[in-house]
């Protein structure tokens, strides 16, 4: 536009005051000049919000409008109205802060803040806060809401009620806000670490605890098999003093063991590759033999 207007009053200083016949006439360079002049005043007289942004006006002789403009093309006073736009779009912030806990450990904390400005209240966000908004706001609130929060649990709570905890920091959190007419969306911890000598102190523990677990599993498995023994001690007395009055009353068991004998040697001998004769006494297969049954009443009369 500047060239343009530029190269109208060019155009009419070559053609001279009263113009020449190879210049251009002085009512058509005024006219050229009052055209750019309208298309010029025109041009700055609009001003356009893109998606997801707000705008105020800030008059030279009224201060900061209350009216808010959403979304398109509006209009505006040259020089005297200059607009003053806003993102109003939610925004992460990655805020971190060391702090202590209740029972004086050093905590670091790591925080997400989504924020954004009350579209309602832009004309006092600009007048107290300016544009810059979040950078002058968030870490001191972030700091002073972590610190008091932190400070109601222990460092062990901080894990285990990492929910709670959580909660509390964004409820907390979100009504400080309010006060400066920002509004958060989303808090949470993204990062909870403590000092390397209370996280040395803490694995110690663990060790300890899971040494002390594996010695108790230790005794406990010894008492089990303690008891196995005894169980199976107790169950082969009461098996042989069984087999004693099973002998004592039918001489018929000694035979069948006999015979459960000579089929074990027998089954041994079948699938071995070695080549042996023996008699039917060193094969035990002598039932039906005199000896057998002498033998058998000799042991009967000895436990008798």
């Amino acid at each position: 536009m500047k060239k343009f207007i530029s190269s109208v009053m060019k155009a009419g200083a070559s053609g001279g005051g009263g113009g020449t016949p190879g210049g251009v006439p002085l009512g058509v360079t005024a006219l050229g000049l009052v055209g750019a002049g309208v298309v010029y005043g025109a041009y700055k007289s609009l001003f356009q919000v893109e998606g997801g942004y707000r705008a105020i006006l800030f008059h030279r002789i009224g201060g900061v409008g209350r009216e808010i403009f959403t979304e398109g093309l509006h209009f505006r006073l040259p020089w005297f109205q200059t607009p003053i736009v806003y993102d109003v779009r939610t925004k992460p912030n990655q805020i971190s802060s060391p702090t202590g806990s209740k029972d004086l450990q050093t905590v670091n904390v790591t925080l997400r803040v989504l924020s954004r400005p009350d579209s309602s209240m832009l004309p006092r966000i600009y007048q107290t806060l300016g544009t810059d908004y979040n950078e002058r706001v968030l870490p001191s609130i972030v700091n002073e809401v972590l610190k008091s929060v932190v400070a109601k649990f222990n460092a062990s709570q901080l894990i285990t009620q990492r929910t709670q905890v959580s909660a509390l920091i964004r409820k907390e959190l979100t009504e400080r806000a309010r006060d400066f007419n920002i509004i958060l969306d989303d808090v949470s911890i993204t990062d909870l670490s403590f000092s390397p000598v209370y996280t040395a102190a803490v694995e110690a523990k663990q060790v300890a605890q899971q040494e002390a677990q594996r010695a108790q599993f230790i005794v406990e498995r010894a008492k089990q098999e303690r008891q196995q023994k005894i169980v199976q001690a107790e169950g082969e007395a009461q098996a042989a003093t069984l087999i004693g009055k099973s002998v004592s009353q039918n001489q018929g068991y000694l035979k069948l063991r006999r015979i459960q004998a000579a089929q074990g040697i027998s089954r041994a001998m079948a699938n071995s590759a070695n080549k042996l004769y023996l008699d039917a006494n060193s094969l035990l297969l002598n039932l039906d033999s005199r000896d057998f049954e002498e033998d058998l009443e000799k042991a009967m009369k000895k436990k008798r």
